[in-house]
């Protein structure tokens, strides 16, 4: 394949126009895929670490699974390369993951194997891709359509920007106390809520998590950007639910 950007997909969505995209990098020789939402830059397989930060230090907090518990249940909001869904499935704690993502075309991409983890996704049995609203599903039954009410040991967060930059403005009430807390209804008590932010901490967001969640903190995650030939860095906020 030749250095130029090559569009593996495009489809119109409920959110704007979504297109995967492959292009080789001149330095490393290797296949870039990234996403992009409209004229939006959304992710690519060059920055993976926090993608990977957000589940491992979600899942490092936990001791389980819980005392007669067959294994950990996660779930993850936001599908995306799938980086974040391989990273929990490499726990071998983990006895189920749903990965819920609104965007139908990104489901395919994985299902198609157009995306480089996305094999291993589909092949694993422990792993269900969910077309959904992941905030509409805060607010209802939960995030297993076969399952309402069910309770997870994580939810993994990997959508939005930051809790200030959204991609739509219909999940802006779920940083609030409000949507904290409708939030933490899907966790089991002592299980574990994780986001990732492409944003420095924000005290505002970490006051928020603090009414609903103890040991809350906010990871700054570093990663080499040969782009910029600097350091950048993304943030990872956890919280656990009490006991």
């Amino acid at each position: 394949m030749s250095a130029r950007i090559e569009e593996l997909d495009w489809s119109p969505t409920p959110i704007g126009e979504v297109s995967l995209r492959r292009r080789r990098d001149p330095v490393t020789g290797l296949d870039v895929f990234e996403v992009k939402l409209g004229d939006e830059f959304l992710m690519s397989t060059q920055f993976t670490v926090a993608e990977v930060a957000v589940a491992r230090l979600a899942l490092a907090r936990l001791d389980g699974p819980a005392a007669g518990a067959p294994g950990l249940d996660v779930a993850v909001g936001g599908l995306g390369l799938g980086y974040t869904a391989e990273a929990v499935l490499a726990d071998p704690r983990v006895r189920e993951l749903v990965v819920v993502d609104l965007l139908e075309p990104v489901i395919g991409w994985h299902e198609r194997g157009l995306v480089p983890v996305g094999p291993t996704l589909t092949a694993d049995p422990r792993c269900r891709l969910v077309h959904g609203d992941f905030f509409a599903m805060t607010e209802g039954a939960g995030f297993d359509p076969a399952t309402p009410g069910r309770v997870f040991d994580a939810v993994v967060v990997d959508i939005d920007h930051s809790p200030q930059h959204l991609l739509a403005d219909g999940s802006a009430g779920f940083y609030g106390v409000d949507g904290t807390r409708r939030l933490a209804q899907h966790l089991r008590a002592g299980g574990v809520f994780s986001l990732w932010s492409n944003d420095p901490p924000e005290d505002g967001y970490l006051s928020v998590l603090a009414e609903v969640f103890t040991d809350v903190a906010a990871e700054v995650v570093s990663f080499p950007n040969p782009l910029q030939d600097r350091p950048a860095t993304n943030t990872v906020y956890l919280g656990t639910k009490p006991r």
